[in-house]
């Protein structure tokens, strides 16, 4: 019978190559994750000062700073405003976040589109009110 010297090695080669793409593509999904967390959390914020103010650049501002440090030039931000005090605005922020992780860029699109929303009922009248 022969003895199975090195077979350890070689099936290690094979699995290695394959383990550490699945891992590195888990990173990224997992770096995507937090993307659409913190987009999340930017939603709310601009859905916030949305709900006291008019002002379209301070929403803006407003979300880009509780989306912790997003950037600017990736992330849009949309306003929706209904009429009068009481009645709902909504806010939209669309992050179109990259694929970091080296090695599986082939796996993802060059960026993926996060997009979250936030709706809060107005304290103060729309524009022109």
């Amino acid at each position: 019978m022969a003895e199975p010297r090195g077979s350890a090695a070689v099936e290690l080669a094979l699995v290695l190559p394959l383990a550490l793409v699945v891992a590195l593509a888990l990173l990224q999904v997992g770096l995507l994750t937090r993307d659409a967390l913190v987009v999340a959390g930017a939603a709310r914020e601009g859905a916030r000062e949305a709900a006291v103010s008019v002002d379209k650049a301070r929403i803006a501002e407003a979300a880009l700073r509780g989306g912790g440090g997003l950037s600017a030039t990736r992330t849009e931000v949309a306003v929706e405003r209904t009429g009068e005090v009481g009645d709902p605005v909504t806010v939209r922020v669309a992050y179109r976040a990259p694929v970091l992780v080296p090695f599986v860029d082939w796996l993802f699109p060059d960026e993926v589109v996060v997009a979250s929303e936030a709706t809060m009922r107005q304290e103060t009248d729309g524009p022109g009110r």
